[in-house]
């Protein structure tokens, strides 16, 4: 990683070097030819400018010379009498006083004399025109090359010619001109084919493998027809290559600067990316679970970052400690949670003669009473109480929380030492526990299962232990049982029972049948009492006595009991109104706070009315909370509808109870009714029952009624309504009509 972060760091900047390197020197090259171009520009400003003063000194001297010659005396005599040779001869002796080319005389009838080598007739009609034009001086080409040239008049007093001097100005001539200036440019003369007007042009060509820059200017020509240019040319080449030591020296430094630069950014990378690589070390350390952290001095942003990593680190760590003691402890009591009691269970199993070992599995009786009543803090601060007196009861042991109220411990003891154990358990958990300033008494019921004849894996140690807490549970709490094999065939059944039962209601097993109350006074059937029967397609008629208690612990026993309420009130609709329907409310059912609901619209649908309607109440429903029994109680009696308290002197009856609240009827337990005949004190409780109902101003109902024996004693104590096998068992609904029949018969005979 560092090698590879290295590189690329030194890629970077030796490349950056480079290119700014290489956009310096470009930068100077194209400012070296400006800066050359430039100052050829200037001095080709400077050439031409030069030209224009020398031409018009030549023109100016040409003209003066011409002017002697024209007002010479002896002269204008020949000119006048034509003497040619004269005239030559002149013409000859200023040329070579003032060093011209040529020395020329024009008549002003055409004719010429002096120096006319190479001048074609054309040139020479030219020149008489341009003359006889106006015109006094200007470049002309004659014989291929470029001649200044002047004349004068000659008058006497009339016009009678010109005498026109000229001086070459060949490349010889225009070499020495350009000698005058700073560079070595290349003057011309030459003609010009297009008619146009031109001002200074410059152009840059190439010629020969150079760059030529060439400037070209027209210049003043005697002739008018004929255009001269005076064209400039430098080669911009020779003129950048005095530079080209400059170049190279530039070339070479950033040469040497780029190997300099390459050089300082590897060394620059390797300590810049060091405490990176030192980092990324770290972090694959932490990432494989290693502790890992980075030493770096330095105090630059590397170095806050290595700090920042190494705190990352240290935080993760303690993260990752307390996630690891939250996932396998409990985070109220700080014991073990289920995850780490099934690792403890397996890895006991295990270890050598590591078999033999008990799992014990608790609970606290109660304990949803110290929450309702004193709050959830109070119920956690007890937990934590519970779990410290386990610790203490048992040091050795493994205990854990398994949730809620549930406690685990694993012991390595044998079946005589876990007997022991559970009795002690038993007995701390028994003691009064002092929390948040309350004096609270709660027990607990424990379940043993021992390794390995109870199971050889977590998963049937756990569940058979908690059936073995079920049993100490139902067989009346505060105790301990082992497991054995017969509870898990009966909690197998029980499943399968709930399974069945679940769907009992949907595949239409459930029925009414219906048991009547005969009145004693009105001498026939007053009322119904509807009791729920399972017709099971394999079990044939299931006992309520199996199915009740499991639906009511599976919960079961809401939707079962709204379809009995309004299948009930169905057929109850159907007799005649002076037939009460009564039923049986569980426990469960009268805790849900849809009970109202449910009744109202099972009187609705039927459109029985409410007072045919006889809810029957047992007395556990006072044990856990009396107010709000007896705000249920009020509200279903605000509804209309009567309310029995059933099986009367069986449980934790009060007379406060029947003070606050007044029972429609009293059912008499059947208990009483056995012992009519075989005990006098029963006769003496029967009436006081009916006694205490007729000043209360309730009905009673006694339940179990067999012989006609027990039903004179009844009849002579006052009570008003029998039930029982006497008068009939509990019949289907198709049977009612028959029943009512056959009794108004016998009433009718009797």
């Amino acid at each position: 990683m560092q090698s590879t972060l290295t590189l690329k760091m030194t890629m970077f900047y030796g490349a950056l070097f480079v290119a700014v390197s290489i956009l310096s020197l470009y930068g100077t090259r194209k400012a070296i030819e400006s800066y050359a171009e430039s100052v050829i520009r200037r001095e080709m400003a400077v050439g031409s400018a030069l030209f224009d003063r020398i031409a018009i000194l030549q023109f100016h001297q040409l003209g003066q010379a011409g002017n002697v010659l024209a007002g010479d005396f002896g002269f204008r005599e020949a000119v006048g009498t034509g003497d040619v040779p004269t005239i030559e001869s002149a013409l000859h002796s200023l040329r070579g006083r003032f060093q011209l080319d040529r020395a020329i005389f024009v008549g002003v009838d055409g004719t010429l004399a002096g120096d006319l080598s190479q001048i074609s007739v054309r040139e020479r009609t030219q020149l008489y025109d341009a003359l006889d034009a106006g015109q006094q001086q200007g470049i002309v080409r004659w014989a291929g090359e470029s001649h200044m040239v002047a004349a004068a008049r000659i008058q006497a007093p009339a016009l009678m010619g010109w005498v026109v001097f000229a001086r070459n100005m060949g490349p010889r001539d225009l070499q020495a001109l350009a000698k005058l200036t700073s560079i070595d440019l290349a003057p011309q003369l030459v003609p010009r084919a297009d008619k146009s007007g031109v001002g200074i042009k410059t152009r840059e060509v190439e010629q020969d493998g150079k760059r030529i820059l060439i400037q070209s200017r027209a210049v003043p020509t005697l002739i008018k027809s004929d255009r001269e240019l005076l064209v400039l040319k430098y080669s911009l080449t020779d003129a950048l290559a005095s530079y080209s030591p400059i170049l190279w020296a530039l070339f070479g430094f950033g040469g040497l600067g780029g190997i300099t630069a390459i050089v300082g950014a590897w060394v620059a990378s390797r300590n810049l990316t060091k405490p990176i690589v030192a980092l990324e070390r770290a972090a694959r350390k932490v990432s494989a679970g290693e502790h890992a952290e980075v030493n770096v001095e330095t105090r630059d942003e590397i170095g806050r970052l290595a700090r920042s990593f190494n705190r990352m680190v240290n935080a993760v760590e303690t993260r990752e400690r307390q996630i690891a003691h939250m996932a396998f402890h409990d985070s109220l009591t700080g014991l073990a949670n289920r995850v780490l009691l099934r690792e403890q269970i397996a890895l006991a199993l295990q270890r050598p003669g590591g078999s033999g070992f008990a799992l014990f599995c608790l609970d606290l009786d109660n304990f949803k009473g110290v929450n309702d009543t004193l709050g959830h803090p109070t119920g956690d601060a007890l937990l934590c109480e519970v779990a410290t007196r386990l610790t203490q009861t048992c040091p050795n042991g493994f205990i854990a929380r398994l949730g809620g109220d549930e406690f685990a411990i694993i012991v390595q003891d044998g079946c005589t030492s876990a007997d022991q154990t559970g009795r002690s358990l038993v007995k701390a958990l028994g003691r009064p526990f002092a929390v948040n300033g309350h004096r609270i008494v709660t027990g607990t019921s424990v379940g043993i299962s021992l390794a390995p004849q109870d199971g050889r894996d977590a998963t049937s140690l756990l569940k058979n232990a908690d059936l073995a807490l079920y049993r100490a549970k139902h067989d009346g709490k505060a105790s301990h049982r082992f497991f054995e094999s017969t509870m898990d065939a009966e909690a197998q059944a029980r499943r399968a029972m709930e399974v069945d039962l679940h769907d009992a209601l949907n595949k239409g097993e459930l029925e009414l049948h219906f048991q009547p109350l005969f009145g004693l006074s009105q001498n026939r059937v007053t009322a119904f009492e509807a009791l729920l029967r399972w017709n099971h397609p394999v079990r044939g008629m299931v006992s309520p006595a199996d199915f009740i208690p499991l639906a009511e612990e599976t919960g079961l026993i809401i939707p079962i009991g709204e379809w009995v309420l309004h299948e009930a009130c169905r057929i109850a609709g159907t007799w005649a109104s002076d037939i009460r329907i009564a039923v049986n409310i569980s426990p469960v059912q009268f805790r849900n706070s849809m009970l109202n609901s449910i009744v109202l619209q099972a009187l609705a649908r039927s459109g029985l009315e409410p007072q045919r309607l006889e809810l029957e109440i047992t007395e556990s429903l006072f044990i856990d909370n009396v107010e709000a029994t007896l705000a249920s109680l009020h509200s279903l009696r605000a509804l209309g509808v009567r309310v029995a308290l059933d099986d009367f002197g069986t449980g934790y009856s009060s007379l406060s109870y029947l003070r606050s609240f007044p029972f429609d009827k009293l059912k008499i337990d059947r208990s009483f009714i056995v012992d009519l005949l075989a005990h006098d004190g029963a006769t003496a409780i029967i009436r006081a029952i009916t006694s205490l109902a007729d000043a209360l101003g309730m009905e009673t109902t006694a339940e179990g009624v067999e012989s006609s024996e027990q039903l004179d004693i009844l009849r002579a104590e006052g009570c008003g309504q029998i039930q029982g096998y006497l008068f009939s068992r509990p019949i289907p609904a198709s049977e009612v009509d028959a029943l009512l029949c056959k009794l108004d018969e016998k009433r009718v005979a009797a």
